[in-house]
């Protein structure tokens, strides 16, 4: 089960729903477990590719490829640029460059119409309840729910994308 919670949008005024995270976040150690839980891998071998992914990943990206995981998605490096930009091709270097992220595409399949049918990571029997406010661990605030550590994102509005005011 998935939680929402009702957000109202300065920008607009309008209210959505914004999805919101509970718990602690799931670890390493507990996706190798279900890892070798439904494949013939042991859960050390399974741990130890994980452990690896990161830095495998980086180093690709770091050779300007992008990095297409079956089943899960795209991996690529953006830029960001400092400044208001250059007048001319010439005057453009590397030394614009003040920071780097790392964009993710969830892998998708398309109807013969061209029409997004199913998208990797989001499950088609995903059940939405609002969010209750009530903690399953002590220490969880509105951001934070679940308790513990708070989670990346986390500030005014918790976490998920933003709503499209014009959809």
């Amino acid at each position: 089960m998935a939680f929402f919670k009702k957000v109202k949008q300065k920008i607009n005024g309008k209210w959505y729903p914004r999805a919101v995270t509970v718990g602690k976040p799931v670890t390493t150690d507990q996706v190798a477990d279900r890892l070798s839980q439904i494949s013939t891998v042991s859960r050390a071998d399974t741990f130890a590719v994980l452990k690896d992914l990161g830095s495998v990943l980086a180093d690709y990206m770091a050779q300007g490829r992008t990095v297409k995981l079956e089943g899960v998605g795209t991996f690529y490096y953006t830029a960001n640029a400092s400044g208001k930009g250059a007048d001319t091709a010439e005057e453009v270097s590397a030394k614009q460059i003040t920071g780097v992220r790392v964009r993710f595409i969830p892998e998708s399949t398309r109807t013969t119409g061209n029409k997004i049918a199913t998208r990797s990571l989001v499950s088609n029997e995903v059940f939405w309840e609002e969010w209750g406010g009530t903690t399953s661990q002590p220490g969880g605030t509105q951001n934070n729910p679940g308790g513990g550590t708070p989670l990346p994102g986390g500030g005014p509005g918790g976490h998920g994308e933003a709503p499209d005011p014009g959809a």
